[in-house]
């Protein structure tokens, strides 16, 4: 009974230290976008890998607006390759909205603060999630 005991223990500590590592592997990104329109409406934020580029999102988010000034966390990123797009849903309809020719009508920007003409390329908009959490401003 001892003996199970001790394998009892030996079992969840290096349960409780796989777990310690995982969570320590992971990190944090921090966006800001300073230069909002108006306070009305909310940043939308989508997070994406290579693969997930402008399709899925891995982690999505809004976020409020305050003084022209919006500020959400990316929580639990494994290190990676990633790039961020953000737009300002300025009427409240939880969609980017377009013009008849199709050009964009709500403030947009993407990490990096990439402007290409076109459709948002992965390359231009990657950043690095490594050894520790990441601080990204976007502006429109």
């Amino acid at each position: 009974m001892k003996l199970l005991a001790i394998i009892f223990s030996i079992v969840c500590i290096s349960q409780f230290s796989a777990n310690t590592q995982e969570l320590a592997d992971k990190r944090k990104i921090t966006v800001t976008v300073p230069n909002v329109t108006s306070d009305k409406g909310a940043v939308h934020y989508a997070l994406y890998t290579k693969k997930t580029f402008m399709q899925v999102p891995i982690q999505s988010k809004i976020a409020a607006i305050k003084n022209k000034k919006s500020v959400v966390v990316f929580e639990n990123v494994p290190e990676g390759e990633y790039a961020i797009i953000c737009f300002h849903d300025a009427n409240g309809n939880k969609e980017m909205d377009f013009s008849e020719r199709g050009m964009p009508i709500e403030d947009y920007g993407m990490s990096n603060n990439s402007t290409s003409f076109g459709p948002p390329q992965f390359l231009d908009a990657k950043f690095v999630v490594a050894d520790k959490n990441v601080t990204l401003e976007i502006k429109f």
